[in-house]
């Protein structure tokens, strides 16, 4: 095609929570005139940094833009649960087993950690915003506990090490009695998001990538050998773009009624006092994910990542139009506070300072957009929620896809079928969150 149009910008509901706990960030610098650019990246998260970082390491003399709709760490990097995941971690199944590639996944997602462990040491990230310390699949049911039995036996065959907690050492850990058991395996980070991703803005910024922020593209056509991206304030003509927007890939008319638009809603603590302290118990930080995927991630975190504080993210809604609404996040808000009632009842009422929806997108097939989507403009999108490493991954393949080189990165999506077509709406509408109730019904537990 010789031109696109975006058909819809993102929509954010809430704070996003992570960069507020740092406080503000640097002024942000919208795209004012006309420029130019050898590369042009749409999207400044996990995918759009990570691809403006290897293009940097390809062609270290490259003009690389970079543009945002918002604000470096506002959009779904300050909204996740900070899980930086090396194991296969499938959402639509019921242990996170996925389908038969895991040893490839394993590798690429341990090669996602290791590009982002390198940029933490390059840039001077704040090694306290990514500790690798593993994670624990809580589980507070018998019938949790068995999927946590399936799942470590599927890591037993992968060669994978991993051990079971009982009731006790989850209690020492999280100071909770609500589970009954736990699956640690230890090859997760556990990132500060948004201070991860503000440090790599940082350090690509003083290696000579411009970033633009509150800069929405809101078309990109063909004017010659170049693209032209156009925002409310300026342009750039580029050789070459790379779409890092995941679920917004659908917006530009690609892949359009293939992509699942899921939103799932986290809240946030405010900071916790002495003797709240003392009442909670527990180890400073950890991480819990549920046994079966449509329950609760917990999170508790420390004063090097923002403060004594519990994170809660729950309850999934599937929005094709990828607008929030606040009818679900009241929904949300209440069932939130009844999980983090039920974990820590010695606590009270603590308020929480931090309510949001983060935006996540998936494909009925599990597969991501990494690709060349049209003449010289690659897709880092779709990351099926693993948006830390899988954006991680999808940003460095679609950066070697624009420079003309191949790894081990680039044929493993490439080796992906396109995402799987979706039933017409109402039908996806009503029918996925249906489903999506009766999975969070029989996940209530967890």
């Amino acid at each position: 095609m010789t031109a696109r149009k975006a058909r819809r910008l993102p929509v954010q509901l809430g704070p996003a929570a992570w960069a507020e706990i740092l406080g503000p960030g640097p002024v942000p610098s919208p795209l004012e005139g006309p420029h130019t650019a050898d590369f042009a990246v749409i999207g400044a998260g996990f995918a759009g940094l990570s691809a403006a970082r290897r293009l940097r390491q390809l062609a270290p003399d490259a003009n690389i833009a970079v543009l945002d709709a918002g604000c470096v760490a506002q959009g779904a990097a300050g909204r996740n649960s900070g899980f930086m995941i090396d194991l296969p971690h499938e959402l639509t199944s019921e242990d996170y087993a996925g389908a038969g590639d895991d040893k490839a996944i394993t590798a690429m997602n341990r090669s996602a950690i290791a590009f982002a462990r390198q940029a933490v040491g390059e840039y001077e990230i704040d090694p306290a915003f990514f500790q690798p310390v593993g994670k624990v699949n809580g589980a507070a049911a018998p019938s949790a506990h068995a999927k946590n039995d399936s799942y470590a036996k599927h890591l037993a065959a992968l060669g994978e090490a991993c051990e079971m907690l009982d009731a006790a050492q989850m209690k020492a850990l999280t100071g909770s009695g609500h589970y009954v058991s736990g699956l640690y395996t230890p090859g997760t980070v556990m990132l500060q998001p948004a201070g991860y991703i503000r440090g790599l803005a940082a350090g690509l910024q003083k290696q000579g990538v411009r970033i633009y922020e509150q800069s929405p593209v809101t078309s990109f056509q063909r004017q010659g050998s170049a693209w032209k991206l156009e925002t409310p304030g300026g342009s750039v003509s580029a050789g070459r773009i790379i779409l890092a927007v995941n679920g917004h890939l659908e917006s530009f008319g690609i892949e359009r009624g293939r992509l699942m638009q899921l939103f799932l809603y986290g809240a946030m603590t405010r900071e916790l006092d002495r003797d709240e302290l003392h009442r909670l118990g527990g180890q400073e930080s950890w991480g819990i994910t549920p046994s079966d995927p449509m329950g609760t991630s917990m999170r508790r975190i420390g004063p090097g990542q923002g403060g004594n504080r519990i994170l809660v993210r729950t309850c999934a809604a599937v929005l094709p139009d990828m607008r929030p609404g606040r009818a679900g996040m009241a929904r949300a808000a209440k069932v939130m506070r009844r999980k983090f009632s039920q974990r820590f009842p010695q606590l009270g009422k603590i308020p929480m300072q931090y309510e949001w929806a983060g935006h996540l997108c998936l494909s009925l097939n599990g597969v991501s957009v990494m690709r060349e989507v049209d003449d010289n403009v690659f897709s880092a999108c779709v990351q099926n929620g693993l948006g830390t490493a899988r954006g991680t991954l999808t940003g460095i393949g679609a950066a070697e896809l624009a420079f003309g080189t191949r790894s081990d990165i680039t044929a493993h999506f490439g080796a992906h079928d396109r995402p799987r077509k979706l039933p017409p709406r109402p039908f996806q509408d009503i029918g996925a969150n249906t489903v999506l109730r009766w999975r969070e019904w029989q996940a209530r537990k967890d």
